[in-house]
């Protein structure tokens, strides 16, 4: 099984402050980070040939919607969480239920959303 300190993570934040923020508690966790991307172009890029585990995925990115990555996410059987100032209601019909990371967090509830979906790489 993966553990924390052998995850590659792809990181997608438009906002530099929280990705360096998040970049940091990743690194802390022994994380190895992918991007971060902080556009679609490079995201959804990303998303379809990188070599990773996991994603965390901004909810909005530069006013888009991040769906579309997370899709091309799912159909690569890549566990992703969305961070989010809005909980579930920002997310769509489609991705509700999806796991989300309620900003602002804490390092604890980064690990915790990360050993949620270490739980799911087969």
């Amino acid at each position: 099984m993966k553990t924390l300190s052998s995850l590659k993570v792809l990181v997608v934040e438009d906002e530099a402050l929280v990705s360096m923020l998040v970049e940091d508690m990743l690194t802390d966790l022994g994380c190895t980070i992918v991007g971060p991307a902080a556009e679609i172009e490079e995201a959804l890029r990303l998303a379809g040939s990188a070599d990773i585990d996991a994603a965390l995925l901004d909810v909005n990115l530069g006013g888009r919607p991040i769906f579309p990555v997370a899709d091309a996410l799912k159909t690569r059987g890549v566990p992703f969480a969305f961070a989010s100032g809005y909980g579930e209601a920002g997310l769509t019909e489609d991705h509700r239920g999806s796991t989300v990371l309620q900003k602002p967090f804490r390092e604890a509830d980064l690990r915790r959303v990360l050993e949620g979906l270490v739980a799911q790489i087969a």
